[in-house]
């Protein structure tokens, strides 16, 4: 990402806020895992959509303590297809946030992979 924090310094991991912590409206950084991806048919209107989750797999476990698992959705409005995301994909995000049917939704974010997930 190009973009600054106040100050002119690089945004970093500390900017980044919990998608179980995020405020109803406002520009957000946030990062988390790519839960699962939608794709509308050629017949509608172009919109490609994630949710992005920040529960990481590995927490899954018997063991692993419960914690509150924040939710986002991210839409990509005139987009079939973004590269790079995908199921698995854990994600950057940067934007404008709403509420959308209640759920936390950023609209056309600016984004970095962070990581994918590998196939075993």
């Amino acid at each position: 990402m190009a973009d600054n924090a106040p100050g002119g310094a690089p945004l970093n991991e500390s900017d980044d806020v919990p998608l179980s912590r995020l405020p109803d409206k406002g520009r957000v950084v946030c990062r988390g895992r790519i839960e699962s991806v939608t794709y509308v048919p050629a017949d509608q209107t172009a919109a490609f959509s994630a949710m992005v989750s920040d529960a990481d797999p590995r927490e899954s476990g018997a063991g692993a303590a419960a914690s509150p698992r924040g939710r986002l959705r991210v839409v990509w409005l005139g987009r079939r297809r973004v590269p790079g995301i995908d199921a698995g994909t854990e994600v950057r995000l940067k934007g404008m946030l709403s509420r959308v049917d209640g759920l936390p939704t950023m609209f056309n974010p600016r984004y970095e992979i962070l990581s994918r997930q590998e196939n075993e």
